[in-house]
């Protein structure tokens, strides 16, 4: 895939349906900065039919009377037809924003089809009803899980497919509808996602799709239509979900910023440490919430880790995101890249001193490309230690014992991700059990589809993955009996 489609429907109740404006967004290439597709833009009307037929789907017998094992083999059925389409769909993420190509073949391509099939089989092992024996009088209560209802699932650009599907997937197997609505930097992928689903015959209605920019997202957000939000994004954008939601009493699940730290001990490898931390700070050229990329060394051992960390960062490969050697791609707009940029020149202006990168670069005409870049002589109160970049930009901060590690690592308004590197992995749990985030990584950091992710402070609300997951989209309903 060279180019790709420009698309002139709307996927919604099953079908190709025609927008109501003739309103279009043009795709743009953060490699070529040429355009490569385009796609309608939604409007209000638009929403209203989406959600109208993801409502009818919710009890129509086709999908409201399936059995958790029926529900399972649909579900299934929809992860074989998306694996048929999974390096399609991985290509069209790397056009779209830069994802290199390796990366992609997993994330965007494997990963949905393998949380699918996740889903269907806790959708099968999950018991939908439970009985217990009543308290304090003698009787029993049936405690049922129904689904919660129509989902707004509103994903990111830096992993759309992916991230859609950890809202997709849970729903689906709680027996909810769906209306998504992809970001309008990564869009066109989900065209793909929806001829799956036509392929796999999932029922009218269960999977719809809605197009454009955070005035679609809002107007979406507040439909009386929605029963739940699950929402990817910016924790700027999740405080104002958060607040419509909170308003209207409406279950919401955010997944928001992150600006976590690597607490690096001084029993760790230098070499071992250096090289896990290219994957768990620098995955998709930093566009990736949960990146440990406040790196906090001994203060004996900071020049080490400094000159180790920098000559890593320029040993990566920096260029065509489609080239299967490349490591940093292009970021995913040319806004993006003048946000990073301009905080690289604030972490300059406040006193850090930039190792390796900085900028551009220079053998790089065109594209939305950053150098990896290194700061070192940086406070934890600077703002390129405090603020979400987004971008492949690394701050390495020095402490004197672990107690000032862990108190700077909980010194942010975020709580997402973070990870520690030592020869002793129990030491390694001790210190993640003091760390004040949602997840956490020992010389790693891997999210397991069976356990729950999310963040605390401005990390977000709620979690994704696991049974934890699944429950997300379920409401309990306790009934009575008079009988033992």
């Amino acid at each position: 895939m060279t180019t790709l489609t420009d698309r002139t429907a709307l996927f919604i109740d099953g079908l190709w349906r025609a927008p109501d404006t003739s309103e279009i967004i043009r795709v743009v290439s953060p490699f070529t900065e040429q355009q490569i597709g385009s796609f309608p833009a939604s409007v209000s009307t638009d929403v209203d039919a989406a959600v109208s037929a993801a409502r009818k789907a919710l009890r129509r017998n086709d999908w409201f009377d399936l059995s958790p094992v029926e529900r399972a083999r649909v579900i299934r059925r929809f992860a074989d037809e998306l694996e048929k389409r999974s390096e399609d769909r991985a290509a069209a993420v790397t056009h779209q924003n830069g994802m290199p190509i390796e990366l992609a073949r997993f994330a965007e391509g494997a990963a949905p089809v393998q949380l699918l099939r996740y889903y269907a089989g806790l959708a099968e092992s999950m018991p939908t009803e439970e009985r217990r024996a009543s308290q304090p009088m003698p009787g029993t209560t049936i405690v049922r899980r129904e689904p919660i209802g129509v989902v707004a699932a509103i994903a990111p650009w830096n992993f759309p497919a992916v991230l859609s599907m950890f809202k997709i997937a849970p729903a689906l197997a709680a027996g909810c509808t769906v209306v998504l609505k992809p970001s309008p930097e990564t869009t066109l992928d989900s065209y793909i996602l929806a001829e799956a689903a036509i392929a796999a015959e999932l029922p009218e209605g269960v999977i719809n799709i809605v197009t454009g920019g955070p005035e679609i997202g809002q107007y979406l957000v507040a439909h009386p239509g929605i029963d739940k939000v699950a929402f990817t994004g910016s924790t700027a954008a999740g405080r104002h979900i958060g607040t419509v939601c909170g308003g209207m009493l409406r279950p919401v699940t955010l997944e928001l910023g992150g600006k976590s730290a690597a607490l690096v001990l001084d029993d760790a490898d230098v070499e071992e440490t250096v090289t896990g931390l290219a994957t768990a700070s620098l995955l998709n050229s930093g566009q990736t919430c949960y990146m440990s990329t406040r790196i906090l060394v001994p203060r004996s051992r900071s020049r080490t880790y400094v000159d180790a960390i920098t000559a890593m960062a320029e040993g990566l490969q920096v260029g065509d995101p489609m080239e299967p050697s490349t490591f940093v791609g292009p970021l995913v707009s040319a806004r993006q890249q003048d946000r990073v940029l301009s905080l690289i020149d604030q972490g300059r202006s406040e006193g850090g001193t930039v190792t390796t990168g900085g900028g551009r670069p220079a053998d790089l005409d065109t594209g939305f490309f950053v150098q990896p870049t290194v700061f070192a002589d940086v406070d934890n109160g600077s703002t390129i230690a405090r603020q979400e970049v987004f971008g492949p930009v690394l701050s390495v901060i020095s402490y004197d014992d672990v107690d000032e590690a862990v108190a700077l690592a909980n010194n942010s308004e975020y709580g997402l991700g973070g990870t520690v590197w030592t020869s002793d992995e129990e030491r390694g749990i001790a210190i993640a059990r003091r760390v004040e985030t949602g997840s956490f990584g020992v010389n790693t950091f891997n999210l397991d589809w069976g356990s729950p992710f999310g963040g605390v402070k401005a990390s977000g609300l709620g979690r994704e993955l696991g049974p934890e997951g699944l429950a997300a989209y379920q409401q309990l309903k306790s009934i009575f009996l008079a009988s033992s």
